[in-house]
């Protein structure tokens, strides 16, 4: 027996706003936002069944994300963070832009220039990594 990982939970001071710039950038959906919490998530999560009655397919459904409000700010670099990867049809810089646009923000982290990934952060200041294109 295994357990799904549902959600990951996001401490910030506008859960929102948060909920709907991950939402935007991933292209998800935000299905829950009130003062004290909002949910983003893929929107084929949505799709379906309201209670999935088989396990393998609700296995296999995708996570969440969730944002929650907290009163302190962000002091450190973020001991977890969100690793996202273009397809190979999609132009990766373009994506990192498209982030940027949005608005993230790089962030040094210690990478160096050889490195195929790109720290940027959220605009709350969590960071996270847009890795190189893949295919699977």
């Amino acid at each position: 027996m295994a357990l799904k990982w549902y959600t990951v939970v996001v401490d910030c001071a506008d859960p929102q706003a948060q909920a709907h710039w991950w939402a935007e950038a991933l292209d998800w959906t935000v299905v829950y936002d009130t003062p004290d919490e909002a949910v983003a998530v893929p929107r084929h999560a949505m799709e379906g069944p309201e209670h999935e009655p088989d396990l393998d397919a609700w296995m296999r459904r995708g996570q969440g994300l969730v944002f929650v409000p907290v009163p302190e700010g962000k002091q450190v670099k973020n001991r977890l963070h969100i690793d996202l990867a273009p397809h190979l049809s999609q132009d990766r810089d373009a994506e990192v832009q498209r982030l940027l646009d949005l608005g993230a923000s790089h962030v040094d982290v210690g990478q160096s220039e050889e490195d195929t990934f790109t720290v940027l952060a959220d605009p709350e200041g969590n960071e996270f990594c847009v890795l190189s294109s893949r295919d699977g």
